[in-house]
């Protein structure tokens, strides 16, 4: 099995690790990993890297998503979603006080770059064991807030029910941003409660969940996307002559060409948790090869993960 990167629609009720697992089976390899998981309550993309590709996946974790999702103002839930127990019911009052018009001034509240405090039960480590893992054992879990961006976040349907309201809502985010937050946030904004009950994730970076295969029936021949194509869709890129390859692939400095000396390639940018990083480039041989992820240093390109000749040139 040549590597590459596979996109998967996760269907709900299983875990991206059973999705992992099944993958492995089907390419024939231990070797798959996964840019970002989704709860089992979630479906959509999930973006795997086989073999050599893995490598690949540092470089896509980071990119942004779109979710479309279902808020349910009316109760919170100990997990910020349906599968968590319900809290405190809203009143009457409260949810007649929800109007159109206050929903669109919590949401727009909640867009842009926010302070975002993660869910309890999230997957993030406090003192070397997971968030939710502590939830779990009883402990009463505070985390910190962290800067995120939520660059669109707008409501596309409502429907009223007895004791509750249901917002189907589109969402565009950085890394790191958690919806079952925004759903948390949005209903303690409004003083109705709120948590998620549907989480669909359509979009990472230029990988859109229309490209992906089903898990029943899936053939992984068919969807493995070459790591050059996946490279290109999250990367700048350079084209390398066959001797710039070699000496890559030795681990040797190459010369920027004009382009990188002329600002194409880009240097030092911003990234979402607002840090100054030196830009990642995908270097591509003839024959669509991706040899390596380059950095810039002064006037040359130096290799920061190489990947194997024999599985770049199958």
């Amino acid at each position: 099995m040549n590597s590459g990167i596979l996109l998967v629609d996760k269907p709900q009720g299983i875990t991206s690790h059973d999705v992992v697992s099944r993958m492995r089976r089907l390419a024939g390899t231990r070797k798959i990993g996964h840019a970002g998981t989704l709860d089992p309550m979630a479906t959509g993309l999930l973006v795997l890297g086989v073999d050599s590709a893995t490598r690949l996946l540092h470089y896509l974790v980071g990119l942004d998503k779109e979710y479309l999702a279902t808020i349910r103002l009316g109760w919170d839930t100990t997990t910020d979603d349906a599968e968590g127990e319900p809290l405190v019911a809203a009143s009457a009052d409260a949810l007649a006080a929800a109007t159109d018009a206050a929903i669109g001034h919590g949401i727009e509240a909640l867009t842009g770059a926010i302070d975002q405090v993660p869910s309890a039960v999230s997957a993030i480590k406090v003192a070397g064991k997971r968030a939710y893992q502590r939830v779990r054992d009883g402990e009463v879990v505070e985390l910190s807030p962290r800067r995120v961006t939520v660059s669109a976040f707008e409501s596309v349907g409502r429907r009223d029910g007895d004791g509750f309201i249901d917002l189907d809502v589109r969402v565009e985010c950085s890394s790191g941003t958690y919806v079952r937050a925004l759903a948390r946030d949005l209903g303690a904004a409004l003083g109705t409660g709120g948590h998620l009950t549907a989480l669909r994730r359509t979009r990472i970076g230029r990988f859109g969940v229309d490209e992906a295969g089903e898990l029943e029936g899936f053939d992984v021949a068919r969807h493995l996307m070459s790591p050059a194509d996946a490279a290109r869709r999250a990367l700048p890129v350079i084209d390398v002559t066959e001797a710039q390859a070699v000496d890559l692939r030795h681990g040797k400095r190459i010369d920027a060409p004009p382009s990188a000396s002329s600002g194409a390639i880009p240097t030092d940018p911003v990234s979402s948790d607002g840090n100054q990083h030196d830009a990642a480039i995908a270097a591509i041989a003839p024959g669509d090869r991706l040899i390596a992820i380059v950095e810039r240093r002064g006037t040359q390109l130096k290799v920061v993960t190489g990947f194997p000749a024999e599985e770049a040139e199958e």
